[in-house]
């Protein structure tokens, strides 16, 4: 460690370590153990403020400063997180209870991110335009909003951090990132890199605490001319509406219910892999896992018995010889448990899991078997509500008009994957999914940074995040028109 992670981790404003205005801490559980891994600044509306105001002092000199100058800037700070990875990687480990490998894996998505929009700072594009008028120019720049609002969920926590943080500072706002209270540590490391390479005081700014107290006044800040919330649809609504009230620009990444479709010309062992992937693998927490998981008949029952096989081989735990972790948390655990105990009651049956595992290696830990439910009614609670754990659904059909009927059965829209050898049938469950991402032949998650990411329905209000496709979150467009007087030829 180039210095050693905080027993209590600070904000970060204007380039300085802060502890909350009101000197309260917030304690950081271990999910592996249960144990008080560390403690984080507990911040509210005062430092929230405090740290707009240092974006806002910051903002005009960065923005000022060249976008290739920028990029290169931002390049640096990925050098460091590049130079310091494993440092990152034990960290995103310690608070989510993830593998190291599997931590390793995230820290490499989040620096290719960085890498690809430090890149960008030599593209920022507009485009010039021919006028109608003769003697008259016409053309379209890129300017940053101002200040950008960053609010980001802690299932993976330093890709998220660089999804947002990168394309609003290449663009030329600066941020104030509001860290996730499960993973502080993870975020204040990026900024304690980006101070490192030199990206000037308070461009970057972090402020640690629960999302009512200090998340919320940052939605609300009228100085916030951006914000970018990754999280549950129920609190993306209440942010549309503030930001609504004051005008302000807002992007959502919210929740999904993805379905994951198994045709009855699959390679079953190919699916059923790309099943457990999608299902189990980081917990289930991702927005992106496959909840659904649609099985044409006439494979149904080979398809489930097979999928039950592999599932009883996974082990659970923080290791690197651990299928998964932990989830985040005893609440998460709490509210999952709850919900499968609802499905029964309405008549679905377990499968397999279902329990929390308390075991010598999982009694104090986070720990939820990993669960497959049978016969729950497409309009039930289980298979509309978003639980972000290791749970999904099997679900019968008799064929592909069906089985796409079901997919499309849900308020989300953000992922759907199809397992077939049928080129015909692939491309058109790729036309006709309502998602925004479509996949043929392997999981649900696996987006890259230069696509861009989002769903439709009730997984966004529509905008992009990453890809180049992100600029246009942080950025305005403003029209040029110059025009010359034909008589001073």
């Amino acid at each position: 460690m180039t210095r050693p992670m905080p027993e209590t981790v600070p904000n970060i404003v204007a380039g300085q370590d802060c502890p909350a205005a009101s000197g309260q801490t917030l304690d950081k559980l271990d999910p592996a153990s249960g144990e008080v891994l560390c403690r984080a600044a507990r911040s509210g509306a005062p430092d929230v403020d405090a740290a707009v105001a240092a974006a806002r002092r910051a903002q005009a000199a960065w923005a000022a400063t060249p976008a290739v100058q920028r990029g290169m800037l931002l390049h640096e700070v990925v050098l460091g997180m590049r130079r310091r990875s494993a440092e990152l990687a034990a960290v995103v480990a310690r608070e989510t209870g993830k593998s190291p490998r599997d931590a390793q894996g995230e820290t490499g998505g989040a620096i290719a991110c960085g890498l690809f929009y430090a890149g960008e700072g030599q593209r920022l594009f507009g485009r010039t335009c021919q006028s109608g008028v003769p003697g008259k120019y016409a053309m379209t720049v890129r300017q940053p909003v101002g200040v950008a609002g960053l609010i980001i969920a802690a299932n993976t926590p330093v890709a998220n951090v660089a999804w947002k943080v990168f394309p609003a500072l290449v663009c030329g706002n600066t941020a104030v990132l509001k860290a996730p209270e499960d993973t502080p540590g993870t975020a204040w490391l990026v900024g304690d890199i980006a101070r490192e390479a030199g990206l000037p005081d308070g461009v970057l700014n972090i402020v640690q605490g629960y999302g009512p107290e200090a998340g919320q006044p940052l939605v609300e800040h009228p100085d916030v001319g951006v914000v970018s919330f990754t999280g549950s649809t129920a609190v993306g609504r209440m942010i549309a509406g503030k930001c609504a009230q004051r005008l302000a620009r807002v992007s959502l990444e919210l929740g999904g219910k993805n379905p994951l479709l198994v045709c009855d010309d699959a390679d079953l062992d190919n699916a059923v892999r790309w099943v457990l992937a999608s299902a189990f693998s980081n917990a289930g927490q991702r927005c992106a896992s496959a909840s659904r998981i649609i099985i044409f008949d006439a494979v149904y029952d080979r398809f489930r018995a097979m999928l039950l096989e592999a599932t009883a081989r996974l082990t659970v735990g923080p290791t690197d010889d651990d299928y998964y972790g932990p989830v985040i948390n005893a609440r998460q655990l709490e509210n999952m448990l709850a919900a499968i105990a609802r499905a029964e009651a309405q008549g679905a049956r377990v499968l397999t899991g279902g329990q929390r595992l308390t075991g010598p290696a999982h009694a104090r830990g986070f720990y939820l078997a990993p669960t497959l439910i049978e016969g729950a009614d497409p309009g039930a609670e289980i298979s509309q509500k978003e639980l972000f754990g290791p749970i999904a659904c099997l679900y019968r059909a008799a064929g592909f008009e069906q089985a796409l009927a079901l997919a499309n059965a849900s308020d989300y829209g953000l992922t759907a994957c199809i397992h077939t050898r049928n080129f015909s049938r692939a491309t058109e469950f790729t036309r006709r999914v309502e998602a925004g991402v479509a996949v043929v032949n392997a999981g649900t998650f696996g987006s890259e940074p230069h696509m861009p990411f989002g769903g439709v329905k009730q997984s966004g209000n529509g905008s992009r995040e990453p890809g180049t496709e992100a600029l246009d979150v942080y950025c305005e467009l403003k029209d040029i028109y110059v025009n010359t007087d034909q008589a001073d030829l």
